[in-house]
């Protein structure tokens, strides 16, 4: 009787799996020794799924970066990492931040997430979408985030009930806002480490960076998903005298120059991150993805375009995409669009073979085919913005209805934004028929997102994980909202509502 025969005659139930054993080895191809190069396990095990550094910047624009033609502003670090990219050179996001990164986070319109302010008890993600950090979770990677979250600061809405397995971050929508450590700067902030506050050292810019920098080297040897969203260069212009002096030196004023200051700071700490990404060698396999989340909020250039930050005219919502995969892309190369935030998620869900189930329905369209220079972007392709800075959003209020070659503004002015990239001539009324057309794909998508906008997203009073629950008057519902800690400190008068639940 054969090994083989034995082990089918067996009664013992791990026969079947010592069978499967003996025929593997059975198989195995003479040359294929165990522990050579070429050998059998090697041959047959799966390639690694690339890493992905995902850095999002808080009120920079387009044209705040050297790269894209800022006369005065010095970004070498970024402009090396956009020199080596992918650029999408009509990338949107919206107009302000939350939305944005609500969007960002799960490839759908944020009004549809219930995020479309970033006050009001309308910053928190519902509980019922799933985020990025959630499929990342799901196919094995270790995921971080590091700096701004600003999608809810109570469980279950934290970004460690959303996905991530660590987590720095501060408070509300920025270093000093209601939610925040109170007393909090940019300089040695109080930040929650995995829901608990802990001080910090250094410059809060440096502190993201080093604990990301940490995060990764921890967990170089598995595919890792790491969200980096600083919270500047966001007022307060906070930031060490030695890099904003340069500005100052140049004639720049005060305010801008500390933008500026942020701004350096920043690149020479995403310098640091890209040569540790170098030297751990992780580096070919590392999809590192930079952008900003809405227009400009400090700069005195930009690129060209109507508008800043809040704005529906394309200085609003145009920001840099830049997206390095040396092992994918080894040439860079300038991509157009119209592409978006709600593309990133199914992009990366392709590009890295994460597991699609229990997911809403995406909004965005991967991108991968693109920017593997399979496919082009669809021609008559249309994204919308609009900016509801509302307890309850309105219909055309502040909206952007872009196609590849046209912007509808508001719902009554059209641009041809290939001719007219500054938005400055209305061709509404020599152009009727394409006013009618965008105005009714508009009507089609506020009918389909606006479903769920007469529901709250409620505060958990006594949920395990966050038990007592602090809540503050930034998540409450009211036409004062004390959103900032200087507000409270001068008795800023104010009520509101929270929607709970128990």
């Amino acid at each position: 009787m054969t090994k083989i025969e034995r082990i089918l005659r067996s009664k013992d139930h791990a026969g079947p799996i010592i069978l499967a054993i003996v025929l593997l080895t059975a198989m195995r191809p003479p040359h294929a020794v165990q522990g050579e190069e070429g050998a059998f396990a090697s041959d047959f095990s799966p390639p690694r799924r690339p890493n992905v550094v995902l850095i999002i910047t808080d009120d920079q624009g387009y044209g705040d970066v050297g790269f894209h033609g800022n006369p005065v502003l010095k970004t070498p670090n970024l402009d090396r990492l956009a020199a080596q990219s992918l650029r999408l050179t009509d990338f949107h996001v919206d107009p302000t931040c939350a939305p944005t990164r609500a969007a960002l986070m799960t490839g759908r319109y944020s009004c549809r997430t219930g995020v479309w302010h970033t006050i009001m008890g309308r910053s928190i993600l519902r509980g019922d979408e799933t985020t990025m950090a959630e499929y990342f979770a799901r196919a094995g990677y270790a995921t971080a985030m590091f700096g701004k979250w600003h999608l809810g600061d109570n469980a279950p809405y934290r970004p460690i009930d959303r996905g991530f397995a660590h987590a720095l971050w501060h408070g509300g929508g920025g270093i000093g806002q209601t939610p925040d450590y109170w007393g909090n700067t940019y300089f040695s902030p109080t930040l929650r480490d995995d829901g608990k506050w802990k001080p910090s050292e250094g410059y809060c810019t440096d502190v993201f960076f080093a604990a990301a920098r940490d995060f990764i080297a921890r967990n170089r040897d598995r595919p890792f998903f790491v969200y980096l969203a600083t919270n500047v260069p966001h007022s307060p212009w906070q930031v060490d005298d030695r890099y904003a002096a340069p500005y100052r030196a140049a004639g720049v004023p005060k305010d801008l120059a500390d933008f500026y200051g942020m701004l350096a700071n920043l690149d020479e700490n995403l310098g640091t991150l890209l040569a540790s990404l170098e030297a751990w060698n992780p580096a070919g396999n590392t999809l590192v993805i930079f952008m900003t989340d809405n227009g400009t909020a400090g700069s005195g250039f930009n690129a060209g375009m109507r508008g800043r930050k809040g704005s529906p005219y394309d200085g609003g919502h145009r920001v840099p995409c830049f997206l390095r995969w040396p092992q994918r892309w080894p040439e860079p190369r300038e991509v157009g669009g119209p592409t978006a935030h709600i593309d990133l998620l199914p992009t990366l869900m392709e590009l890295c073979g994460l597991p699609e189930a229990g997911g809403m329905p995406f909004d965005g369209v991967s991108l991968a085919p693109i920017l593997d220079g399979k496919a082009a972007v669809d021609p008559d392709r249309t994204v919308f913005v609009q900016v509801n800075r509302l307890e309850h959003p309105v219909p055309w209020r502040l909206s952007s209805v872009l196609t590849p070659r046209y912007r509808l503004v508001n719902g009554a002015e059209l641009y041809d934004i290939v001719e007219d990239p500054g938005q400055g001539r209305d061709i509404s009324q020599s152009h009727p028929e394409v006013v009618s057309e965008l105005r009714s794909r508009y009507e089609r998508w506020y009918r389909d997102v606006s479903s769920r906008f007469d529901e709250y997203v409620p505060l958990i009073v006594g949920d395990p994980r966050e038990n007592p629950t602090l809540l503050t008057c930034h998540d409450w519902h009211g036409e004062q909202v004390p959103w900032d800690q200087t507000m409270i400190s001068r008795n800023a008068p104010g009520n509101g509502f929270w929607a709970v639940d128990f």
